[in-house]
C-alpha cells in the first residue's frame, strides 16, 4: 500500500515532480529472508543428525555383531538349579547350565571316570587352560559350553536326568548327540566308544560379576592364578 501524502507535503513538491512512493514491503521481505534462513538451518540441522546417526549406531553392537563374535554377557541371578539357557556367540550355540549339587557328584563317579576318553581335558584345544580342570569350568556350578557336537556338528541334546536307559543303563546325565549316538557327561567330557573324537568346546568366558558371565572375553587374572 502507497503512503499519500499530505497537502502540506503536495504544496513542498516542485511542480512537475512525481509523489514520492514509499514501500511497506521492505520490512516483510527482510522478515520471510530470516524465516527462509531459519528454516534452511533447521533442515540443515536435522541432515546432518539424520547422516549422523548411523554412525552413532555403528558404536553399538547389534544383534547380528554379538553373533558374529561380540562378546555376550548372560544375567545368571535367574537360572534355576538344574536348567539350562541357550545363547548365540560367533553364530554358534552356547549352553550355560547351572548343575546342581547331585549333578555335580555324579562327576566325580569312578565308574564314570572310567567310560570317558578324555576325563583331564588333556586335549588342550578343546578349553582354555582355566577350564582345565575336572569339571571344566571357572565356577562349578556354571557349566558354559559350546553346544555342537564334536563329530560332525550337530547340536546335542540336554538329558540331564539319570537314569535314562534310552541313552545308556549306567546314563548319569549329560548331553546327547542323537545323530550318531555320540554322548557327553554333565562336563561336555566324551564317552569311549562314540563317533565323537574330543570333548565339547569350552569358549573363552570370565565372571565381570558373580552373577553375570561375559562369553568371549578372558580375564587376565585368571591367567596369571594358575600354576606355572
Amino acid at each position: 500500500m502507497k503512503k499519500r501524502n499530505t497537502p502540506e507535503e503536495d504544496s513542498a513538491r516542485p511542480a512537475g515532480s512525481k509523489p514520492e512512493q514509499h514501500d511497506d514491503t521492505s520490512n516483510g521481505s527482510s522478515s520471510r529472508r530470516k524465516f527462509l534462513t531459519a528454516a534452511t538451518a533447521v533442515v540443515g540441522a536435522t541432515g546432518a543428525a539424520i547422516a549422523f546417526w548411523p554412525f552413532l549406531a555403528s558404536w553399538q553392537p547389534s544383534a547380528r555383531a554379538r553373533s558374529l563374535g561380540a562378546p555376550v554377557q548372560i544375567d545368571l541371578s535367574k537360572l534355576e538349579p538344574g536348567a539350562r539357557i541357550t545363547v548365540m556367540w560367533q553364530g554358534k550355540p552356547v549352553w550355560v547350565v547351572r548343575r546342581t549339587p547331585e549333578m555335580l557328584e555324579a562327576l566325580g563317579h569312578d565308574h564314570l571316570l572310567g567310560r570317558l576318553r578324555d576325563p583331564e581335558s588333556e586335549v588342550d584345544t578343546q578349553q582354555p587352560v582355566y577350564a582345565q580342570n575336572e569339571l571344566r569350568a571357572i565356577n562349578p556350578e556354571y557349566f558354559v559350553v559350546i553346544a555342537i557336537c564334536t563329530h560332525l556338528g550337530c547340536v546335542p541334546l540336554w538329558r540331564p536326568n539319570f537314569p535314562e536307559e534310552r541313552i545308556d543303563e549306567d546314563w548319569m546325565g549329560g548331553f546327547f548327540c542323537p545323530c550318531h549316538k555320540s554322548k557327553f557327561d554333565l562336563a561336555g567330557r566324551v564317552f569311549t566308544g562314540v563317533p565323537a573324537p574330543t570333548n565339547l568346546v569350552i569358549p573363552p568366558h570370565w565372571y565381570a560379576e558373580p552373577d553375570l558371565v561375559e562369553i568371549g572375553v578372558e580375564d587376565e587374572n585368571y591367567l596369571n592364578e594358575l600354576p606355572s
